[in-house]
């Protein structure tokens, strides 16, 4: 009977993609349930589920916002991190691999994508206009977050021989905690981060990543009567092949090429909002009407305001992932000495993803009026009728941007997991190498089956990376205010200046494209010995002079002065033998030198500025 209901068309047989989604759901579907009905625990008040894992996120923005004395929201602030996404404060000899701007565009690139466009969309059709401002609201929250998270990811990096760069949670976790007396619990939470990590953004960095782009592609080809249908693995070989090129090429390949795609696909888009916008741009105050009183009536909402501002504050939480460690990873890698530079260039993401392009999403779906017939419409599709009402065929330049949007995530989310992976396996490249070829045949994968239960476990592990993630932050809350708000405080004194514009890397570029030269990192190495010395000598006369600080702190800090102007007596006196040494010629030490090369980093190693749990506590008490 059944192969004659098959024959009949009554009963289609099953496509080998659909056997092999329907056997891991059989199989891991009660685990992924339980595992997501944790992590995404949502008891109700009244009619509204209030998902704990968005009060988790947004309580940790809160905390830092208000703890970092508002710095994104100070004019000064944005003024300064300009500065900063140029490179005006930081030397292509410096210690790391990719620029400010490279690290801030890989981590844009993961963030800005679906969540953007169908994201939104479907967030106006379940909780009206009104959504849209918490959406605002929570990306402006969530700057503080990713500037907390930045700040640690250069702050406890590891730069090896060679100048390649690991950091992000799981070394602030395991050595900013042993810094303050709890190595174990350090450990543990970094291996739970990095286990979390390899498995969240596995699946939603690129099987889900390809699927989404192989269905638009799809669609726009025809659908079931295009050639494409039933061939979508094809799609995802282009992709894998494409990423595979970028992807071996390291975080300095990705970040060359994010630093591309993303003002790219960002500029494309906001064009085709435009379209919509700019023709009816007299309707603009009507739909900040709405998105306003939307947001504190909740009329026609299930659960009121309530129900409105959850719904946008989970899709801000979902779409510009503050708080989950991902830019501590990509903020790491950056030449630079000082932490606090990349947690004020990272504090613009969230509001380059949730606050301009989210906004953008929100104007072109009001004005157009499509989310009123929303109902029978989700994600991509309500978007792209929004933009057709200006212009009949921009289903295909918001494909291109899609696809883009889905290339660039699976870019910077392989990094990350490859990193996640380096740290299990003790720095690894043969493990590295191995993730990254895994991760490429995922890509395949996922673009021609969508494998539901694999992606809703990604799910739940990308979010789950938010609970380590934040645990650190909070126990390391006193070292990330010093940097923040010292760093600021010098700058303002003057006592860090731009540095000299032939020394500075740019918004593309780390410098020059050979290596330096022996005695350019040593001329590098005595400046930047100094300008620690001369950071030292400025905290420790604010502790002598503010009777606030404590004896003990004072005396930290006037040791830490005294090793500092130590340490550039030393690196001076190295780099005038390495200059007397030296080939005139090429500037390189021959294999006989007397004298060891100075390595970038060497002087500001990490023992020159080492915060102790009471010395970042007593400091953040005085700066409050």
């Amino acid at each position: 009977m059944p192969r004659l209901n098959q024959l009949a068309g009554l009963q289609p047989a099953q496509t080998w993609s659909e056997k092999v989604n329907q056997a891991i759901s059989n199989a891991l579907d009660p685990f992924v349930n339980a595992l997501s009905s944790v992590v995404f625990f949502a008891p109700k008040i009244g009619d509204v589920e209030i998902p704990l894992i968005v009060l988790w996120l947004l309580a940790g923005g809160i905390f830092f916002t208000v703890y970092l004395s508002f710095q994104q929201l100070r004019p000064s602030a944005h003024a300064h991190s300009r500065r900063l996404v140029k490179g005006m404060f930081s030397r292509h000899t410096d210690p790391g691999e990719v620029t400010s701007f490279q690290a801030l565009a890989t981590e844009l690139s993961g963030t800005v994508g679906l969540g953007n466009i169908a994201g939104v969309a479907v967030a106006i059709t379940l909780g009206g206009p009104g959504a849209t401002l918490w959406i605002i609201i929570a990306g402006l929250i969530g700057m503080a977050l990713k500037m907390a998270e930045a700040t640690l990811g250069v702050k406890y990096r590891e730069v090896a021989e060679d100048g390649t760069t690991s950091g992000g949670p799981m070394y602030y976790l395991q050595n900013g905690l042993a810094e303050q007396g709890k190595p174990l619990l350090g450990r543990i939470l970094a291996i739970f981060f990095a286990i979390a990590t390899v498995f969240g953004v596995t699946g939603a960095g690129n099987m889900f990543q390809s699927n989404q782009a192989a269905a638009q592609l799809v669609h726009i080809t025809g659908g079931e009567n295009g050639f494409l249908y039933g061939r979508e693995w094809l799609i995802g070989v282009v992709f894998a092949i494409v990423a595979g090129v970028v992807i071996l090429g390291g975080i300095q390949k990705i970040g060359a090429v994010t630093s591309k795609v993303v003002p790219f696909m960002a500029v494309l888009y906001l064009v085709m909002c435009l379209f919509v916008i700019i023709p009816n741009i007299s309707q603009i105050p009507a739909a900040f009407e709405e998105i306003f009183e939307g947001a504190f009536t909740g009329h026609g909402i299930a659960g009121g305001v309530l129900g409105v501002m959850i719904v946008g504050l989970r899709r801000a939480a979902f779409s510009n992932a503050a708080g989950v460690g991902t830019a501590a990873m990509a903020h790491s890698a950056v030449k630079t000495r000082r932490p606090a530079t990349e947690g004020f260039v990272a504090m613009w993401e969230p509001f380059v993803d949730s606050v301009l392009i989210c906004t953008l999403t929100a104007l072109t779906v009001i004005i157009s009026g499509v989310w009123h017939n929303g109902e029978n419409v989700e994600g991509v599709q309500l978007t792209a009728s929004a933009l057709s009402t200006a212009v009949s065929w921009f289903d295909i330049p918001l494909t291109i941007a899609v696809a883009l949007f889905a290339f660039s995530t699976m870019l910077s989310y392989s990094y990350y997991g490859m990193k996640a992976v380096g740290y299990l396996f003790g720095g690894s490249r043969k493990a590295e190498q191995t993730y990254n070829i895994i991760y490429l045949i995922l890509i395949v994968v996922g673009a021609a089956a969508s494998l539901d239960t694999i992606i809703n476990f990604s799910d739940a592990m990308f979010f789950l990376m938010s609970i380590p993630n934040l645990l650190g932050l909070y126990f390391l809350a006193g070292v990330v205010k010093r940097e923040i708000l010292g760093h600021r405080e010098k700058v303002d004194a003057g006592v860090i200046s731009e540095v000299e514009e032939h020394e500075a890397t740019g918004i593309f570029s780390t410098g020059p494209d050979s290596d330096p030269t022996h005695v350019e990192i040593a001329h590098a190495e005595t400046v930047a010995a100094f300008e620690a010395a001369a950071e030292a000598r400025y905290d420790a006369e604010n502790a002598t002079n503010d009777a606030s600080i404590s004896d003990e702190i004072t005396a930290d800090r006037v040791a830490e002065a005294e090793a500092a102007a130590a340490m550039a007596v030393e690196t001076a006196a190295t780099a005038r033998q390495i200059v007397i040494e030296a080939d005139d010629h090429t500037g390189m030490l021959p294999d006989h030198a007397e004298v060891d090369a100075l390595v970038s980093g060497h002087a500001t190693e990490s023992s020159i500025n080492s915060d102790n749990e009471d010395d970042s506590e007593s400091a953040s008490e005085q700066q409050s």
